[in-house]
């Protein structure tokens, strides 16, 4: 399977690390921004060709991995689709609805494989709890969430400057509303949310609150910062009807901090490998992968809610 990266930042660096150890990934091109950066980061997991045009990439590859700036996705994973090859897109998959929407139709239209990089379905920590629920073991009365970064200055997860701004809602909500859905295998019936004050030269929300409800009854808190000056991350909590579970990224505790071995969920422990494994599998078996473009609409359409709430109450207090 020949795979190009576009984007050579923190999260392009991140598959490249994960793709590294699946044995029938080869990756063909490397596109960035920076073409300094973008060589180096060539040279540093050699890879054989870089460039600054997407077009080019394409050409070397079956496949697309796009972790470049939130804003290009729709018009790059349409291109790629377009040319015929199968794309992941990194989350924030776009952060308008309608652009989610259209990604979807175009990859209908096309019957490329198209996924979203919503890597929490993929975690070891929640696959263990989703496989309980499936097997009728466990239903989730609530989800309680903690997602708190700090960045105050405009730099990525590998504290470095970047061209683009991160979102609470788009990005950071999405992994948890995600999930959340995935879990109880309901859609969101109702959800609210409230908003800090926009930061003056980011221009974004730094602290965010969201409430929401699926018809069973089950509901998420969920609460985001990037003023939090401590550990940071996301942490999960599970309220269940049978025991009590604390997930951070590929870790799970019970209710009394006793850790679960997750050794045997799957065949790693990285959340990013068995996205990427799942990418390639679906396209060898030419079906549908978890975390399809299709799949995320529900997820999408509930995050264009919540910003048509916070949006409103802005300009009510404007």
């Amino acid at each position: 399977m020949k795979i190009c990266i576009a984007g050579q930042g923190a999260f392009g660096q991140k598959h490249l690390d994960a793709l590294k150890r699946i044995p029938d990934a080869e990756v063909t091109s490397l596109v960035g921004g920076n073409q300094d950066a973008t060589a180096a980061v060539a040279r540093k997991y050699d890879v054989p060709h870089y460039t600054g045009d997407l077009a080019e990439g394409i050409r070397r590859a079956d496949a697309v991995i796009l972790t470049t700036p939130t804003k290009m996705h729709f018009r790059q994973g349409e291109q790629v689709m377009r040319a015929g090859k199968h794309v992941l897109v990194e989350i924030p998959v776009t952060d308008r609805v309608e652009d989610a929407e259209a990604l979807a139709r175009v990859a209908a239209e096309t019957g490329v494989v198209a996924m979203g990089g919503h890597v929490r379905r993929f975690n070891p920590s929640h696959q263990w709890v989703h496989k309980r629920i499936a097997k009728g073991e466990l239903k989730i009365q609530q989800m309680d969430v903690q997602t708190y970064f700090f960045r105050r200055r405009n730099i990525n997860a590998a504290g470095q400057p970047r061209s683009w701004t991160d979102h609470l809602l788009w990005h950071h909500a999405a992994h948890t509303i995600d999930l959340f859905q995935y879990q109880t295998g309901e859609t969101i019936s109702d959800c609210y949310a409230v908003q800090g004050p926009i930061h003056p030269q980011l221009h974004i929300a730094m602290d965010m609150g969201i409430v929401a409800k699926v018809p069973s009854g089950a509901i998420l808190t969920l609460s985001l910062s990037f003023n939090n000056d401590g550990p940071i991350g996301s942490f999960f909590r599970y309220i269940c009807d049978n025991d009590t579970y604390k997930a951070y990224y590929d870790e799970l505790a019970d209710g009394k901090d006793q850790k679960i071995d997750l050794s045997k969920v799957d065949v790693s422990m990285d959340g990013i490998e068995l996205e990427d494994r799942e990418f390639i599998a679906a396209i060898k078996e030419r079906r549908e992968p978890n975390a399809s473009l299709a799949q995320l609409l529900a997820c999408m359409r509930v995050l264009g809610r919540l910003e048509a709430i916070v949006d409103s109450r802005r300009q009510a207090h404007a």
